[in-house]
């Protein structure tokens, strides 16, 4: 199983490629896709959408596993980041790939064990777990997914 994690966002959207083939997961990738503060909205949705398409064209994963949009006291972020996550939704599935939701405390949980556990013990899991130190929280969080559906996948017997 070839796996495209995403943490969506609008300015900064984290994207990590986790290979499940062997005995042990192995990262592939891991980035962030960034756009334009000054640019109008639908120009970086576009933006997003079509980076999201060139990292599946270069990776050729066969799952998604999106982290849900959370819902936090900023409104106007919660939107930006719901446009991202519909943008990364369909750009995957688009692609024929079979896409998955995951709350972040599911995420963390899988990962950590700690469904509230902060940024710093992911990235430090990530680091120990896949031997990559991504260099940003959207990074980690995006192989976070991934690692999250792969554990969910074993737990249902799927390889």
């Amino acid at each position: 199983m070839f796996v495209l994690g995403i943490d969506p966002g609008i300015a900064v959207c984290g994207y990590g490629i986790v290979d499940n083939s062997g005995a042990n997961p192995v990262a592939v990738a891991a980035g962030v896709i960034r756009t334009s503060h000054e640019a109008p909205i639908t120009e970086r949705l576009v933006e997003l959408r079509k980076d999201l398409t060139s990292v599946i064209e270069e990776f050729s994963p066969t799952v998604a596993a999106v982290e849900q949009v959370f819902t936090n006291n900023n409104l106007k972020t919660a939107i930006a980041v719901g446009r991202a996550s519909g943008v990364a939704l369909l750009t995957a599935a688009e692609a024929g790939l079979d896409v998955h939701e995951y709350t972040p405390s599911a995420i963390k949980a899988a990962v950590t064990g700690f469904g509230n556990a902060p940024k710093e013990q992911v990235m430090k899991v990530i680091e120990m777990r896949l031997g990559v130190t991504p260099s940003v929280a959207d990074a980690a969080d995006a192989l976070a997914a991934a690692l999250c559906h792969i554990q969910s996948a074993r737990m249902e017997g799927v390889r």
